[in-house]
């Protein structure tokens, strides 16, 4: 039997029989362990027995079972043994084949707004979604929000808890609530992405299915709110940085940097695909960050060398970005897009000024930039420092060996 990445095809999956499972039964937190050990199920099983026929249904049926099993004694506990009924599956549903579909409907869209839902602070709704819909780790979320990984544990159990107190009822929000959450659920795409492209642990620079997977989620939000500037941006942003995989990783795994990248091997359908989708979000009302990161990506992939990117440019709409909110990330790569327009010494004297701002002072790439800009000035020792400072705060083996090689290389020089 050939290898089959199990991993690979869980991945899309999960949020689907996640989603099925809430929309049937409610208990959002329940739902969601019975999903968990659907998935170890599958991950046991289909190796030796084989996929089956249908993996979706598969899975909602062993979830539905196991929920089954949990809300019976979670009842008994509670001393509920009158509301049974209302959550169990009458036997002949339960003895159904395991590819018989429940439904064909996606729920990821509904189940992507109701972990946005108003009850929950901006920041759980945005751990809960990457959690539940993403299927990011607690440990890959703490970092993504630069928290302890006990402080994400207790923020997403929270988070559960209270979906589950408020009783929701899982459909796709009335147009007046779907607004409110839906700044969340950009952020929340953006994060899952980012966690994509740019690993913030293990031994890959990316995982591809992550990327794919937020794209593909946003591309549903797009065609729901297709008017929407700044979805419309998202997306844009997503392309058109998802363009540049296939040439950012060397034969051996290696990270390749953008200045080295050969442009042939980007992804020109969707640099052609997010150029459109940004010309047509930037003159369609306020301009928000997602549109203006979506302008800077286009700039970065039209450019026909590294020599010929229009730096001016770019500082300028990150000098925009920086007017719209207190970024610490957009301040780093203004810093970095300064030094590349107006000289390593500029962009020098603006990373000085987030030495005292911890949100950025300790991260990889802070010291990461400041190396690339002490090598732009010539003065190699205080780049050899800030490339091994970088490669000791990331966690991500093909940066740490990136940042190491680019230090061992300065000290022959």
């Amino acid at each position: 039997m050939p290898d089959i990445d199990i991993e690979g095809l869980l991945r899309p999956l999960a949020p689907q029989v996640l989603g099925a499972v809430v929309r049937r039964y409610g208990h959002f937190d329940l739902a969601e362990d019975a999903t968990q050990e659907a998935l170890v199920a599958a991950v046991a099983q289909w190796p030796a027995d084989g996929v089956p026929g249908n993996p979706r249904a598969w899975l909602i049926r062993v979830a539905s079972r196991r929920l089954t099993d949990l809300l019976r004694s979670e009842q008994a506990r509670q001393r509920r043994e009158d509301t049974v009924a209302a959550w169990t599956l009458p036997e002949e549903r339960l003895s159904a084949p395991a590819d018989q579909p429940p439904s064909t409907a996606d729920d990821t869209l509904v189940l992507l707004f109701l972990c946005c839902h108003p009850a929950l602070s901006p920041a759980s709704q945005i751990a809960l979604t990457m959690r539940a819909v993403g299927g990011l780790t607690t440990t890959e979320i703490a970092r993504a929000f630069m928290v302890p990984e006990a402080t994400m544990t207790r923020r997403i159990t929270r988070a559960k808890q209270a979906i589950r107190d408020s009783r929701v009822p899982f459909r796709m929000p009335a147009e007046d609530e779907r607004a409110d959450r839906l700044a969340a659920v950009l952020h929340t795409l953006y994060l899952i992405f980012n966690e994509g492209y740019a690993s913030t642990s293990g031994p890959h620079l990316q995982r591809a299915e992550l990327a794919t997977e937020a794209i593909r989620l946003t591309r549903m939000v797009h065609r729901l709110l297709p008017d929407d500037a700044e979805v419309t941006g998202l997306l844009a942003l997503m392309l058109l940085t998802d363009a540049r995989r296939p040439a950012r990783v060397g034969p051996q795994g290696e990270l390749v940097p953008m200045a080295d990248q050969d442009r042939g091997l980007w992804d020109t359908a969707a640099i052609t695909e997010g150029v459109a989708l940004v010309s047509e979000a930037l003159p369609s009302g306020d301009t928000g960050p997602y549109q203006l990161q979506a302008a800077i990506a286009a700039l970065h992939d039209e450019a026909p060398s590294a020599d010929e990117t229009d730096w001016p440019q770019i500082v300028a709409l990150y000098e925009v970005l920086l007017r719209l909110g207190d970024n610490p990330m957009v301040a780093l790569n203004h810093a970095a897009a300064v030094g590349m327009a107006k000289g390593p010494s500029a962009g020098l004297a603006l990373l000085a000024r987030l030495t005292s701002d911890q949100r950025v002072a300790e991260d990889h790439r802070f010291f990461a930039v400041r190396a690339h800009l002490h090598e732009m000035a010539g003065d190699l020792a205080a780049a050899r420092a800030s490339y091994d400072l970088a490669a000791s705060r990331t966690t991500n083996v093909p940066q740490q060996r990136y940042l190491h090689a680019r230090s061992a290389r300065l000290a022959g020089s």
